[in-house]
């Protein structure tokens, strides 16, 4: 039997999710606890702060909880902090740290180490010195917990950091700085150093395990696991470490060789996906439309196999020329007194009730607003659910302005409400003191979240959806008043469930894209999948379509594409104006993300390349292409 080939340079574990990858971590850092205190040694960890931890850490609490695992033989050493710092600071990874892990387990006080932000800066150095002398005191790291940012840094040893690097104090990369934006309220406010622990100390841990969740990391992580050795790439130094693993989801692991091209790597099963995943693959590498691809352009690009089994490339090209052009519909409704056999969606009943899903309250608009508007204008009973209030996205400034308004307003026309007039006073206030670190104040929170309940309603009325078909569900995960948000909850379930045992859809449309950033889309899609989950033995379900749209940060790849709603000039035009109708997410706004351009320039783009790919495999040429995955529960 022929042995599959390898492409990966350090050993890679993909589970179908963060939770079930984030559990195989925790059990591998229980039993290294558990072992040490066997032996009557403390168990040295190094870990690690943002999101990609925070499973893990939810685990290991779970497992103290309940299971009795004791936290008193554990010493533990952070990677990084913002510098300067102060430690009760929203931002502080010490303040992070107590609320994820330490707060909650029985670690002794003094057994817990984060870099200090506070010192002057002439004491900085020795610091820095005597953190890896502490640690090099109990014999170095049992374990180091990695992440991996968008730019390949680990800790916050950013690109050209070299492999002998010491613990010591960095300038943070612009992409960085970007990332984190969001929870300084704006990039001008975010900490431009961190003291950071070197890649030398990292690399002297006996077990390192990096862990990378969603399609944002995609391309670093193959660039970590299957690139040279660069300092372009801090992450790819752990090629040199002997004991070293990336845990992966199955999203941060789709560029890698073996799920983008696993004909490449192993035998696989030419079931209609993966025909159509390696015919367009190859059409787009040898820079053909389908129907002109050779016998010679499958075997000289390892789909050989493929070709046996076919026989011709003639008929291959046009099988998944076929699968390609019955995604292209403009009726995404589906097309009323027509044989619906090959189109994507059916063609009964004529009038559809739909159910649109937007976590944000533009997402509707961004990802799929030329659909949208031509559900409405195809006659079908459209609903838009708005799932969160999106406040934290509005920037302090306009948030100010909008209360002004108000109690300028109020003054100039009597209107006589002593409450609003003393909430919104009140407000102004805040706002014009507010501290970098502090979280806006409930009342503050409601006047943002007001802000963008208009633009979407404004929205709406510019498609032409009546007042009573848009619901604001206001799920409660989201209301903490940070970037961090709670777990999703049975309310927020509830409240999904409710709205579609209400409508009671044919089609639900929901965003796929678990690109975000801040995982507000992926615990969105939670919700609904779950709701529907729940509900799908109500008769009304059997009839009921689910289509995953993307939102502002990606876009399905050409083979998972299964409708695909074209859009002419006009209506490319059309749905900009209705994003314009967000005014609060233009010029930077405090998610921008490490893409400067505005949504609309996004959505725009993204819209014209998936047409254009279109275009390259040979199919009609339009001007843009809204793309949709079905999700067959």
């Amino acid at each position: 039997m022929e042995q599959a080939i390898s492409y990966e340079r350090i050993p890679t574990k993909i589970y179908a999710n963060s939770d079930e990858a984030s559990r195989s971590v925790a059990l591998e850092i229980a039993s290294i606890i558990r072992q040490k205190a066997g032996e009557g040694k403390p168990a040295v960890l190094g870990l690690a702060t943002g999101s990609s931890p925070k499973k893990v850490y939810k685990e290991l609490i779970r497992m103290h909880k309940e299971e009795g695992l004791s936290f008193q033989n554990v010493v533990t050493y952070n990677l990084d902090e913002y510098y300067p710092m102060e430690p009760d600071a929203v931002q502080s990874y010490v303040r992070f740290m107590r609320e994820q892990l330490f707060d909650h387990v029985d670690i002794p006080s003094g057994n817990w180490h984060v870099p200090d932000g506070t010192l002057p800066l002439e004491k900085v150095a020795d610091f820095c010195h005597d953190y890896e002398e502490q640690i090099e005191r109990y014999g170095g790291l049992d374990f180091q917990l990695l992440g991996i940012g968008r730019n390949g840094h680990i800790g916050f040893n950013e690109p050209g950091s070299l492999v002998n690097s010491k613990t010591r104090l960095m300038t943070l990369d612009l992409t960085t700085r970007i990332d984190a934006a969001g929870d300084f309220g704006g990039l001008a406010k975010v900490s431009k150093k961190a003291i950071t622990m070197g890649i030398n100390k990292i690399m002297e841990a006996k077990r390192v395990i990096l862990l990378a969740w969603g399609e944002h990391k995609a391309e670093n992580v193959a660039r970590a696991v299957e690139g040279s050795v660069s300092a372009d790439v801090p992450a790819s130094y752990l090629q040199h470490h002997t004991n070293a693993a990336f845990v992966l989801d199955n999203s941060a692991a789709s560029q890698l060789t073996r799920i983008r091209t696993p004909w490449m790597v192993d035998a696989v099963t030419w079931d209609r996906p993966m025909v159509k995943k390696a015919v367009t693959h190859l059409a787009l590498q040898v820079g053909k439309p389908v129907l002109k691809l050779t016998n010679s352009d499958y075997n000289e690009n390892g789909l050989s196999d493929l070709l046996a089994l076919y026989g011709q490339a003639y008929d291959i090209n046009i099988e998944v020329f076929n699968y390609l052009q019955h995604t292209i519909t403009g009726w995404p409704g589906g097309k009323p007194n027509a044989d619906d056999s090959n189109r994507p969606e059916r063609a009964y009943p004529a009038k559809k009730r739909v159910i649109i899903f937007s976590p944000h309250p533009d997402d509707d608009i961004i990802s799929m607003g030329g659909t949208f508007q031509r559900l409405h204008d195809q006659g079908h009973d459209v609903h838009v659910a708005y799932q969160t209030s999106g406040n934290i996205a509005v920037a302090d400034d306009e948030a100010l302005r909008f209360a002004e308004f108000v109690v300028d307003f109020n003054e100039k026309f009597e209107a006589n409400n002593p409450k609003a007039n003393r909430i919104y006073r009140e407000a102004v206030k805040f706002l014009r003191n507010k501290k970098d670190s502090e979280v806006d104040t409930p009342e503050v929170r409601y006047i943002k979240g007001l802000i963008r309940r208009g633009e979407a309603k404004n929205t709406c009325r510019y498609v032409g959806i009546p007042k009573e078909n848009v619901h604001f569900l206001d799920m409660p995960f989201y209301e903490t008043g940070k970037v961090q948000k709670n777990p999703i909850g049975e309310a927020d379930v509830q409240i999904v469930m409710d709205l579609i045992e209400e409508v009671k859809p044919h089609q639900i449309y929901a965003a796929g894209d678990l690109a975000d950033p801040h995982g507000t889309h992926k615990v969105c899609l939670d919700a609904i999948m779950d709701a529907v989950t729940r509900l799908k033995h109500r008769e009304y379900m059997n009839s009921c379509w689910v289509w995953l749209y993307k939102g502002a940060w990606q876009e399905w790849d050409i083979d998972q594409i299964e409708m695909a709603v074209p859009m002419s000039p006009d209506q490319v035009l059309k749905k900009r104006y209705g994003i314009f109708k967000h005014q609060s997410q233009k010029d930077g706004v405090p998610f921008q993300g490490t893409d400067s351009r505005e949504f609309w320039q996004r959505a725009e783009d993204r819209n014209a390349s998936t047409a254009d790919l279109y275009n390259k495999l040979g199919l009609a040429e339009y001007e843009a292409m809204e793309a949709f995955v079905r999700w067959k529960f």
